[in-house]
């Protein structure tokens, strides 16, 4: 079966994990609340640092506040662990807010699919870090990270 045609949804194996984790990226890096939301099942529960988000209303709104204050916002999502219908993965983006100032943001997530592959749980916890634009190391177009770009164990973070 081709990487095109395989069903993302439990029970996952390492390839389809690492397929999963790299869609996530892929629509959150479209920087799309109402995109990114249908991800999520309607009553899907989140916490997202100290917010919690409950059902994809909620969902749209904590995205859309999140993405007018991280501007230029581009990430990397890494699969870290997974189970029959459980991922973890860990990331980082950089973004800076409206006073130019960057930062890399550090995390990690812990996911829960139903069967269908729609995800109900997330858990993200987040630490962010203040860099100079020189220490950038995402310097992709907006949009997807092209299949080349190195990831966050290439890039030793």
């Amino acid at each position: 079966m081709s990487t095109s045609t395989l069903k993302l949804v439990p029970p996952f194996t390492r390839e389809i994990a690492a397929l999963k984790v790299r869609k996530a990226e892929d629509l959150w890096n479209s920087r799309s609340p109402q995109q990114v939301a249908l991800a999520y099942t309607p009553d899907s529960i989140w916490r997202n640092r100290s917010e919690f988000a409950n059902g994809r209303e909620e969902i749209v709104d904590l995205l859309t506040r999140k993405w007018q204050r991280e501007l230029e916002y581009r990430l990397i999502k890494e699969i870290w662990a997974f189970d029959y219908d459980r991922i973890a993965v860990r990331f980082a983006y950089e973004c800076h807010d409206d006073s130019g100032q960057w930062y890399r943001s550090y995390g990690n997530e812990n996911w829960e699919f139903n069967a269908e592959g729609i995800m109900h749980h997330r858990y993200a916890s987040i630490n962010d870090l203040r860099i100079n634009e020189s220490e950038r190391l995402y310097h992709w177009p907006l949009g997807r990270r092209p299949d080349d770009h190195p990831g966050l164990s290439d890039l030793g973070l």
